[in-house]
């Protein structure tokens, strides 16, 4: 079935029975306020940027193919054009559910403004829903007050400073959420470093292989895949534990199996650069001086 579109703000408020919006382009919604689910909906695509916080939702949303039940402060990124679903419980209201509340977006809000560029840097926007951001009480606390701060801006009587100082606001809940992120990569290290040792088995497997030549070298989405995780989720845990994102892994697993060949076979340079994976000498080449500033001919000979 093809999903619902809501492609405006006004779109979102008249689905769940909302009020007009104050603003065409922005709307902050406590959950609370919601009168109804829609229950001829089965998915649908918002043309908006959402933010929300969740609380011990009874139901189940479903991102990407994947389900997560939220049962405690998380919250959620969206970008505009991502499909998604919720499934809940029909004898409860939103409120009773728990939620707490959503920001949405229209992208030309941003229009003129600095983040309408540097938004897109927030990787979490691509996240898949099992990588929410969990919120300690703290972090929740913080959270709520920026929204508080937009909401009120929101409400108070429209002027020309009225936009750019709820920008300013939502650039900063963008920033906290960034470093909580962060804490995130580190407080849960340990199923984290799991993830960064399954990459580095994942690599050698891959480039111990003898069909690369057909294959071609393995790319951030295949690896994302065989972890269960995004693409920007992998890179950003990566980024965070080691300083390097995936596909920078990829060259430093490449590299060190392109080393092991230079010195202990009599391959010549152009047969290594086909068996790792390269349709071109120059490519090969170029990436291999770029990482160790020597030609892969001169370091074959510093190894003699």
């Amino acid at each position: 079935m093809t999903p619902y579109r809501v492609k405006t703000i006004s779109d979102f408020h008249q689905l769940r029975g909302l009020p007009k919006p104050v603003h065409p382009l922005i709307s902050i919604v406590q959950l609370e306020e919601i009168q109804k689910f829609p229950d001829t909906i089965s998915s649908m695509v918002l043309d908006l940027y959402s933010i929300s916080l969740k609380k011990n939702f009874s139901g189940t949303f479903k991102y990407g193919q994947k389900e997560y039940d939220f049962n405690e402060g998380t919250m959620f990124f969206m970008a505009p054009n991502q499909v998604f679903s919720i499934e809940h419980n029909p004898a409860e209201t939103a409120a009773a559910s728990g939620w707490k509340w959503v920001l949405l977006i229209h992208p030309d809000f941003f229009w003129n403004t600095a983040l309408s560029k540097s938004i897109k840097q927030y990787e979490f926007f691509d996240y898949s829903v099992n990588e929410a951001l969990f919120l300690s009480e703290k972090e929740e606390a913080i959270i709520d007050s920026i929204i508080a701060n937009i909401r009120q801006e929101y409400y108070t009587n429209m002027d020309r400073f009225s936009k750019q100082i709820m920008v300013s606001y939502i650039e900063t809940l963008l920033n906290y959420s960034e470093r909580f992120y962060n804490r995130q990569f580190i407080t849960r290290e340990k199923v984290h470093h799991q993830i960064s040792e399954r990459l580095d088995e994942l690599l050698t497997t891959y480039f111990n292989q003898t069909d690369l030549a057909s294959k071609g070298l393995p790319t951030v989405q295949y690896l994302a895949e065989k972890l269960h995780v995004s693409p920007g989720y992998l890179s950003s845990l990566l980024k965070t534990l080691t300083g390097l994102n995936t596909q920078q892994h990829i060259h430093e697993k490449l590299i060190e199996k392109a080393k092991e060949k230079l010195s202990s076979t009599n391959l010549s340079i152009s047969d290594i650069a086909y068996e790792l994976g390269f349709e071109h000498l120059q490519s090969f080449s170029k990436l291999f001086k770029s990482k160790t500033d020597l030609s892969p001919l001169a370091f074959r000979q510093s190894c003699n």
